[in-house]
């Protein structure tokens, strides 16, 4: 049955609403970045860019390195954003659009995040890199689609428990795993793993005080301790949970890197925030990871 026009929103040439994009402009390898001003970091390393399109916050470069076809987007902040995205990524490659029907056969997209972030750990280091084994969402985003049986149970059961001895979790979270294969194609490249969590807000969601006092202190005091399979919150951000999340349930491979721009726990930030991007960004073009096969 076509979908309805209320519920695939189309522009007057085609294109998915929000994105601006046509089918044939996206590559199956999408880069996924916050700023806008970032796309152009990524796409500067491709040997040839075939399309650039943009709308808001929403910028797009699809190319080549070598004979791989790659897009880079900017997502803006937050996974009401990625919301957005993922469901219009997996638009163009799975709906019809002249027909609005879905595909019969699905398509894969594998779909990366190249973000940045706060360490948790007083042991990384401003400039390091992380990559996401979890995400662990303390945004409500994936709690408005039917995700509870493809959720890491597992995880969340331990930091239920461990929030029910030490503060009052805020919101009810949810948990993903990305990618097994994405994130073991740059285990060497970037060793530094554990897992992200997504926090809805930059200040108070992320225990930053200024002005006003956050929910419960001892919350960003005893979240470091938590340890799942001997693997700690390592980073906060903001983006991680919904990608993982929305990949799951969409059928996409999804991994999160980040580069570490602050350490909470030390109070320190980054000198050089553009240089560390620029290298983190190289290191993933350098090695980009198998395309899928169908």
């Amino acid at each position: 049955m076509p979908l309805q026009p209320s519920e695939l929103i189309l522009n007057a040439d085609g294109s998915v609403f929000h994105l601006a994009l046509q089918p044939d402009q996206l590559a199956d390898l999408v880069f996924l970045v916050g700023d806008p001003g970032r796309v152009e970091k990524v796409s500067q390393h491709f040997d040839r860019i075939e399309h650039r399109v943009e709308k808001r916050e929403f910028r797009t470069h699809t190319g080549w390195i070598g004979d791989r076809r790659i897009s880079v987007i900017s997502t803006g902040i937050g996974t009401d954003n990625i919301d957005i995205v993922l469901q219009e990524l997996d638009i163009l490659a799975n709906v019809d659009l002249s027909s609005r029907e879905i595909r019969p056969v699905l398509k894969s997209l594998d779909l990366i995040r190249l973000g940045t972030s706060g360490a948790m750990q007083p042991d990384i280091d401003p400039g390091s890199v992380v990559r996401t084994r979890y995400a662990l969402g303390l945004d409500p985003l994936l709690h408005f689609y039917q995700s509870r049986d493809h959720m890491a149970q597992e995880l969340l059961d331990q930091f239920h428990q461990f929030a029910d001895v030490h503060f009052k979790l805020p919101v009810n979270p949810y948990a993903f795993s990305g990618s097994d294969i994405l994130f073991d194609s740059y285990a060497t490249t970037f060793p530094q793993a554990g897992i992200t969590m997504t926090l809805p807000g930059f200040y108070g969601p992320q225990g930053r005080v200024v002005r006003l006092p956050v929910h419960d202190a001892e919350m960003w005091q005893h979240l470091p301790d938590f340890r799942f399979n001997d693997m700690p919150i390592t980073n906060l951000e903001m983006e991680s949970s919904g990608i993982y999340g929305l990949s799951t349930l969409l059928g996409h491979r999804a991994l999160s890197i980040n580069l570490i721009l602050a350490n909470r726990r030390r109070g320190t930030f980054l000198a050089d925030p553009a240089k560390g991007m620029a290298s983190m960004i190289h290191d993933v073009l350098s090695n980009l990871p198998t395309a899928q096969t169908t």
